[in-house]
Order: structure tokens, then C-alpha cells, then sequence
């Protein structure tokens, strides 16, 4: 994961998750609305990282694990790619990303 440039998962995150679900992963608990939801709230994030530079990942808040075990969705391969985008948006390292801008 490239801590000073979180973009490349982000947008894999979102274009995976705008792809129709698996059978597998409807078992998983997935539904098309949870899958746009989380979508768009990667996107959101990912397109203020690019409006505004990578210094404001620190007043990103996502949250969306949490959200995921609260609506009971199992592990599998959309869970996981979200849970690295949670990561990759929480650990960003805001003084490389400012020198690398």
C-alpha cells in the first residue's frame, strides 16, 4: 500500500464496487444499495483527497467497517478491499503527501 499515494486503491475500491454483485457476495450480506452506498462514500473520500491534497486525509473519518458489521456483512473479497481502503485512507501519511505535492 503506498501510504503517500492512497488514490490507485481508492479508485480500484471504487470501480470494483460499481460492478454488479456475485452470488457469493449477496451471501456475504452484500445488496446493491449497501454496495452503492460504500461506493460512494469511497468516492466522496477519494475526490477530496484530490480536490485538496493528501493533508486532508487526516480530517477523513471513514467509518465504514464499523458500518459493515453493523448490517452483518461477512468477510469475502468486497470486505476486504474495503477494509484496505479504510486502512490506506486512515494511515495516509500527511507530511510525505505534502512533500510530494
Amino acid at each position: 500500500m503506498n501510504l503517500t499515494n492512497p488514490l490507485p486503491l481508492l479508485d480500484e475500491a471504487v470501480a470494483v464496487l460499481k460492478t454488479p454483485l456475485t452470488q457469493e457476495d449477496r451471501n456475504q450480506g452484500w445488496t446493491d444499495d449497501l454496495r452503492r452506498e460504500i461506493q460512494e462514500e469511497i468516492s466522496q473520500n477519494r475526490s477530496a483527497l484530490r480536490r485538496h491534497g493528501m493533508g486532508v486525509a487526516r480530517y477523513l473519518r471513514p467509518r465504514l467497517e464499523e458500518w459493515l458489521d453493523r448490517v452483518g456483512v461477512a468477510p469475502g473479497r468486497l470486505r476486504g478491499l474495503v477494509s484496505e481502503a479504510q486502512r490506506c485512507l486512515e494511515t495516509v501519511d500527511c507530511d510525505s503527501a505534502r512533500m510530494a505535492e
